[in-house]
């Protein structure tokens, strides 16, 4: 089996957590060759605990200089396209974390450059991989008509489980400058997405692209892209959504917030004739919870409920691996940027939505 050299971008909350104590259990996939960062801090602690000798503070210079075979781009999202193009330049594969981008022009750039190299790119929908996830979407068709959805994300802030089980170094030797530049980028990309639609609406359409964006993709790869957006509000500054998304001939709500509560509740629900499905999901910054799947259904004259755990491994780990096979050879890509697309014109929907009910 081939072994891929990877490098880092990003060596922040999700990169300590989940993807490189993940990259280190598969040896025989992945070999953390370099780690780049614009903190000195996080470069040298996170690059020494795993050996990693390359420690870049520039992601071109890494692409160019570390002899890699793929990259996984997991900085701050202003900075995503920037990274996936700069390494798919000089052919190399990628897998980026989801959101992808900010706005319809980045997306362009990052599927020219993929055409132009041949390389693959692969968006960090992880929940799209739990095994429970994957069982439902077999189920959907025996659900008979589908009646109704429910696509429901409320969460505490990620901190306030991670600070609970897990040692993150978040350094404090970040420029003021380099946080302003960061600011001002994001400000004018969600303005190329959106036009000038005042902090409240950009915070909300941020919401939908970082937390929103796996909601529903989840949704659309089950049920497919609603015909439109019926209605939408946002409330607390935009911290809180709720979308009525119209399908043929049924409707599926979507509910969104973050909170200061110590839980996280995320679960897509499908309501059909003769059945129903709940799809689960618990925090993935807390590796090996399970991702559930609950089937109730009518049998007979009885009502049945079953809990269904198909497989232990975590979310992420099925996702790294889907990458590496659809690299050497052995695999489809579904979370394509095409994909992502379709998720970001469903961002804009929503918050159009939202300007014509006020």
């Amino acid at each position: 089996m081939t072994t891929l050299r990877v490098g880092v971008v990003g060596l922040g909350e999700v990169a300590q957590v989940v993807h490189l104590p993940i990259l280190e259990s598969l040896p025989e996939l992945y070999q953390v060759t370099a780690v780049c960062d614009i903190s000195p801090t996080l470069r040298k602690l996170v690059g020494d605990r795993y050996g990693v000798e390359h420690q870049y503070d520039d992601v071109h210079r890494m692409v160019a200089d570390a002899g890699l075979d793929c990259v996984l781009v997991l900085n701050s999202d202003e900075y995503h396209s920037e990274c996936v193009v700069a390494a798919l330049d000089v052919g190399l594969d990628v897998l980026v974390e989801k959101p992808m981008c900010l706005s319809p022009r980045e997306a362009d750039e990052i599927i020219a450059a993929r055409d132009r190299s041949g390389r693959v790119v692969m968006v960090g929908y992880m929940r799209r991989f739990a095994p429970a996830f994957e069982e439902a979407k077999r189920l959907v068709p025996d659900l008979g008509r589908v009646q109704y959805a429910r696509v429901h994300d409320i969460i505490g802030r990620n901190q306030l489980m991670i600070d609970q089980t897990a040692r993150v170094v978040r350094p404090g030797d970040l420029p003021r400058s380099a946080m302003e530049e960061r600011w001002a980028r994001g400000g004018d990309l969600v303005r190329e997405a959106l036009g000038d639609v005042g902090p409240v609406l950009s915070g909300t359409y941020r919401l939908l692209c970082g937390l929103g964006s796996h909601d529903l993709s989840a949704m659309r790869e089950l049920l497919g892209r609603p015909k439109r957006v019926a209605a939408a509000r946002e409330w607390r500054n935009g911290g809180y959504v709720v979308a009525m998304l119209e399908y043929d001939d049924f409707v599926a709500v979507y509910e969104t917030g973050v909170d200061e509560q110590v839980r996280f509740d995320a679960h897509l629900e499908i309501y059909g004739e003769r059945a129903e499905l709940r799809v689960q999901y618990d925090t993935p910054y807390i590796r090996h919870l399970p991702t559930t799947l609950v089937v109730k259904e009518t049998v007979g004259d009885g009502y049945r409920e079953s809990v269904l755990r198909p497989h232990l491994k975590d979310p992420y780990t099925h996702e790294l691996e889907a990458f590496h096979a659809a690299i050497t050879g052995g695999g489809a890509i579904k979370t394509t940027p095409e994909d992502y697309v379709e998720d970001m014109q469903l961002f804009v929907d929503i918050i159009r939505a939202i300007q014509r009910d006020r």
